[in-house]
């Protein structure tokens, strides 16, 4: 039952029947020979058929919610069961938002300290995606903003406050500035992360609330071509604070505190509430409280 119910899973997030199986490592045919089993057990059709995948039934749906969570118990046993006979191990999947990745390092390496034997995946990734990826069983846990959009039923532990500043070539737009106003930021040309991050929705917003409209000429999901584009003197930017510090000195450029007003959001883990937890999932969230505390006594672009 546990292998059909991943089949269904694999279909969901696939969309496709050779795709999932392939995720699955069966046979397409074993693939759909096991939703149709799944099928006759309940005496209800689960999935739109055509030439190809159409989506699920109401039923589908409804069996795909159980699924999701029978899965999630089965893992969480088999993990806690072959903990109490070989410590922790396994595969943790955290999935994060571009601007939070510099901190991962700070959460992942004490928790390789106290846990040698997991494996560990981070994967860079909207605050939608990452609620998606959860829900689906592809990511344990996330790093995202917890006070800007709906979070859904998760356990959330705040690590450090995002504030803003605005990078700029040196004889760029506002060099000599020590500060420079959220409608100012407005007047230049600007290289942004796309619209679908939310890092990038906050900085319209606030914008456009100082009364001005962003003139994002370049977009792009990494931060990596931002900073090189503002090194052109061509662009500005405006990046997060912990990054900004993650990326030291840079020659060229200067990062300038943005006020009026001086703009905080709450940046930290997310992980899915279940009971019993993951014990995977259980000392991640344990590493991250600790974290939280640490950072709260440091810089104050970082208090939690």
């Amino acid at each position: 039952m546990i292998d059909k119910l991943d089949f269904l899973l694999a279909l969901a997030r696939e969309q496709h029947f050779g795709h999932a199986a392939e995720a699955c490592g069966v046979t397409q045919q074993t693939l759909s020979a096991g939703v149709k089993q799944l099928e006759n057990r309940f005496g209800v059709q689960l999935v739109l058929r055509g030439s190809r995948f159409q989506g699920f039934t109401p039923e589908g749906e409804r069996v795909l919610a159980w699924a999701r969570r029978i899965v999630a118990d089965a893992r969480a046993m088999h993990e806690e069961v072959t903990g109490l006979r070989r410590g922790l191990t396994g595969h943790l999947r955290i999935a994060a938002i571009p601007t939070a990745l510099p901190m991962v390092a700070r959460l992942t390496t004490p928790y390789r300290e106290r846990h040698p034997d997991v494996r560990m995946t981070i994967a860079s990734a909207t605050s939608t995606d990452i609620f998606s990826l959860i829900e689906n069983l592809e990511a344990d846990a996330g790093i995202t903003y917890l006070d800007n959009e709906p979070l859904g039923r998760v356990v959330t532990v705040p690590l450090y406050q995002e504030r803003y500043r605005f990078v700029t070539a040196v004889g760029g737009p506002y060099d000599g500035r020590d500060s420079v106003t959220w409608a100012e930021t407005g007047r230049v040309p600007l290289c942004l992360l796309t619209p679908n991050m939310q890092n990038r929705r906050i900085i319209d917003q606030q914008i456009r609330a100082a009364g001005a409209e962003p003139a994002a000429t370049l977009e792009s999901n990494s931060m990596i071509v931002l900073v090189s584009h503002v090194r052109t003197l061509r662009w500005a930017s405006i990046m997060p604070e912990v990054l900004v510090d993650a990326l030291g000195a840079i020659a060229g450029l200067r990062a300038i505190p943005i006020t009026a007003p001086d703009v905080v959001h709450s940046i930290g883990l997310v992980a899915p509430r279940r009971e019993p937890s993951t014990p995977m999932v259980t000392a991640l969230v344990s590493v991250a409280r600790h974290l939280a505390q640490t950072m709260s006594a440091e810089a104050p672009g970082l208090r939690a």
